[in-house]
Formats: C-alpha cells, sequence, structure tokens
C-alpha cells in the first residue's frame, strides 16, 4: 500500500479521542464495546451458554477490563489469528480510607503505586479520578464507572531552594512525594469526603459504595505536534495505541479461513497473574468455547492451534533523541518508520526465525514497513503478554510493537504514521489464514 493510500490524520485523530475517552482500562474495555456494538457484534457473557453462527462477530468481556472480540468465517476453519494487546497502563491507585489531613490545613490522598512507571511526569500537573465503584443494589451489587471530569488534584513538587540537589538525581519515595493535594478542608470534613465527592458524581449514596478500584489520570489531552505533524503525544500510548489499531483492523477485515481474534488483556503492567490477565484460562476459554459452538470435536481444536499464529502487540522503544546511545547497535527502531519486531535471546519476547518469517511476510502484503528491536546486550529489557499467554495457548507467536519513546511515562511520544501500519498490518492478518505443515513450514493464505 502507498503511503497516499493512508488517511494517517483521520484515524490519529479518532486514536486521541478513544485515548482522551479511556482514563483507566475500564473505560478502555467500555469504549472499544461500543465500537464492536456499532459495527454489529454481538456481546456474549461467560455465565451463559454461547450460541455462535458463521459469518457473525462477538465479543465477551472479563472483569470489564478484559475483552476478545472475534469473527467466525465458517464452520469448517481453519484456525484462529489473534492479535493480543494489554489495556492498562502504569498510574497512581487510590487507597481505602485516603484522606490524609495535614497540619489541619491541607487534604492529601494516600495512593500506591501500580506497575513500574516514571514518577517525574506526574507532579505539577492538573490530575482527576477515574475508574469503577461497586454499589449496593436490592438485588445485590453493581458496577458504575467514573470519570470526574475536571481538574482536581496535583502532586506539587518541592522548590529547589529546599532540595538543592534535586537536578543531580532524586529517588522519589512514593509514599512520602507523590501523595495528590486534594483539599484544604479540616477536622469532621475531612473524613470520607473523597467518597462522598465519588458518590455525586456516581448519583448514589455514600453508604451504598461497598468498594472502589480507582486512579489517578493525567487530565492533558492528547495531541499531534512536530514541524509537520510527525508525532502524538497521550497518555496511554502504551499499550492503548495497539489496542486501538488492532481493534480497526478487525472491524475492516474480511475473515475467509481462519477465526479473527481480537484480544485485550488487563495487568500486563505488573505480571499478568489475575483472572483477566494474560496468564488466565480467558483467551484459552474463548477459543475452547468457540470450537465447541460451532459443533467441533476436542481433535479439531488441536489441528486448529497448530495452523493458528498469534501477534503479540506492545508497543516498544524508540531510538530516544537525547540518548541514542541507550539502543542496540546495529538494531535501531524509528517512529514513523514502521511496526518494530521485538526479539530477545532469553526469551522475554516470543519472536523466533519462523514466526518473525511470518510476520514480514505479513507486512509485505499490507504494504507497511518494520523494523526489528533487540535490547542493548549490557541492559536488561523489559517482557510482554506474548510468552506468558503461551502457558494457556501455545501458539506460534510474534511479539511486535508500535515505536514510542518516554515509555510508562504519564505523557507518552510516538509516530503519526505508525498506527495506521499497524491498523493495515491487522487488517491483512485478520482476513488471513497461516496454516501449519509441520513444524518451520506454514502456508500462507490471503
Amino acid at each position: 500500500m502507498s503511503e497516499k493510500n493512508f488517511s494517517f490524520d483521520t484515524i490519529n485523530q479518532e486514536l486521541l479521542k478513544f485515548l482522551d475517552e479511556s482514563p483507566s482500562s475500564f473505560h478502555a474495555v467500555a469504549n472499544q464495546k461500543e465500537m464492536l456494538e456499532a459495527a454489529g457484534f454481538t456481546r456474549l457473557l461467560e455465565g451463559c451458554k454461547w450460541s455462535l453462527e458463521a459469518g457473525q462477530g462477538y465479543y465477551v468481556t472479563r472483569n470489564d477490563s478484559a475483552i476478545i472480540a472475534f469473527r467466525i468465517p465458517k464452520k469448517d476453519f481453519a484456525g484462529f489469528q489473534i492479535m493480543a494487546s494489554h489495556s492498562d497502563s502504569p498510574v497512581f491507585k487510590i487507597k481505602a480510607n485516603a484522606e490524609i489531613e495535614v497540619e489541619k490545613k491541607y487534604v492529601k490522598l494516600n495512593v500506591e503505586k501500580y506497575g513500574g512507571m516514571l514518577c517525574s511526569p506526574w507532579l505539577d500537573r492538573p490530575l482527576s479520578v477515574a475508574g469503577r465503584i461497586v454499589v449496593r443494589t436490592p438485588e445485590g451489587v453493581k458496577t458504575k464507572l467514573i470519570k470526574v471530569d475536571r481538574d482536581l488534584m496535583i502532586i506539587p513538587n518541592l522548590a529547589i531552594h529546599m532540595n538543592r540537589q534535586v537536578n543531580e538525581g532524586y529517588e522519589f519515595n512514593a509514599q512520602k512525594d507523590m501523595l495528590p493535594l486534594f483539599s484544604a478542608e479540616s477536622g469532621e470534613n475531612v473524613k470520607g469526603s473523597f467518597l462522598r465527592l465519588i458518590a455525586k458524581e456516581a448519583d448514589v449514596k455514600p453508604e451504598d459504595i461497598l468498594d472502589t478500584d480507582l486512579f489517578l489520570y493525567n487530565r492533558m489531552k492528547g495531541t499531534i505536534l512536530g514541524l509537520n505533524g510527525e508525532f502524538i503525544a497521550s497518555p496511554h500510548l502504551d499499550d492503548l495505541q495497539c489496542a486501538f489499531a488492532s481493534l480497526k483492523g478487525l472491524l475492516a477485515a474480511e475473515p475467509k479461513d481462519s477465526v479473527a481474534v481480537h484480544c485485550v488483556m488487563d495487568n500486563e503492567e505488573v505480571g499478568s497473574g489475575t483472572k483477566q490477565g494474560a496468564a488466565s484460562t480467558f483467551l484459552k476459554d474463548v477459543l475452547h468455547r468457540i470450537n465447541a459452538a460451532m459443533g467441533r470435536s476436542e481433535e479439531e481444536y488441536m489441528t486448529a492451534l497448530a495452523s493458528s499464529f498469534m501477534v503479540s502487540a506492545d508497543n516498544a522503544h524508540g531510538i530516544h533523541p537525547n540518548q541514542p546511545d541507550k539502543a542496540d547497535p546495529t538494531n535501531r527502531p524509528y517512529m514513523n518508520e514502521g511496526i518494530v519486531i521485538k526479539y530477545s535471546a532469553n526469551q522475554k519476547y516470543t519472536t523466533d526465525a519462523v514466526s518473525g518469517a511470518i510476520f514480514k511476510a505479513l507486512c509485505a502484503k499490507a504494504e507497511v514497513p518494520f523494523q526489528t528491536f533487540h535490547n542493548r546486550s549490557d541492559m536488561l529489557g523489559g517482557s510482554t503478554l506474548g510468552n506468558i499467554s503461551g502457558n494457556q495457548v501455545a501458539l506460534n507467536t510474534v511479539d511486535i510493537g508500535l515505536p514510542q519513546i518516554a515509555m510508562h511515562s504519564n505523557y507518552e511520544t510516538a509516530g503519526s504514521k505508525d498506527t495506521a501500519y499497524l491498523t493495515e498490518a491487522a487488517k491483512v492478518l485478520f482476513s488471513a489464514a497461516v496454516c501449519g505443515d509441520g513444524d518451520g513450514n506454514y502456508q500462507l493464505k490471503w
């Protein structure tokens, strides 16, 4: 596909809107549900029997923070073509009994770190709160999404006059340095003031809120910047940029021989070891139920896995303009130069010669550029959800991502062309079939 055929501006505006409306993993999943339902997908519940039809699209959620959507082309499908990403980002979670009164003049909130974050970007900027609450009802309990849509809090820096060495390196203490300033109330009004605010936002009584999963979020909206609009900057690019591109690819795809599966897991930033994480049975359960609902045997399920392919899509480190020496000397991905294929000899990434070759062929079919990433040999890199998911569903898998800088900041930067590239690659993946002919040999059917 020639570059002139890409609608870079259109997809970037859609992405920025999606990111702005997704301040938590719960909102990210809710927004994907809305997109799927607008496209005619039918919701399934894990607790109900599934009745599936060939030619139709369906989706199912777990914990309201993970989602799997799929299209079934026919009963005798060859396999599953999967793109997996994650919905969560490093953030501060608000603790129970959150209010801390300071000298009867200030109220700050007690928070804890979720995931491995850059702390300093959270300082000195307007913040608010988003997530979910669980409330009492006559029938039991009910979940409600919360997004306080106003500048509400700030984590103030300490003036340089009181710490002259701060620019020489500072170790942030999450319990001391990173607590947000909430109000100037005092006395009896302090205790429960945060929960009263949330109750008012949710239009419920404070005493009916049984529990919460609430997080700080950055109020700065995403934007397009650079001399010629080369870059996008926003919260949550890692990994909602990949999740968004995967979903857009699914909605544009035309599966013929294989089931197209868009999979977004939660809790990747804290190890994926939850019921809605990549280490859970969520993906395995869904694939099994698709197979069973189409009247296929367990043997047919196993043969389908042998003709399946997974793309583990989680953003990659691009070359940093101020720190280019932090990257590998011969594998140097840049923003706007294509999808990054990630390799690691210690198997932190799942890519091997076979899966890498298949993905390169897929990019060639999609006419999108690709690049390669290795960590420097003297630096320990991160991992992602591909190898963890493989403990539940063993598939030929490639790890990829879109190049970005300032990963795990609460305001990250990426290229303005790369979302469109991954969307097109996802469209080709979801329309294709990767049929196994024995280890290392595959027929690629477009």
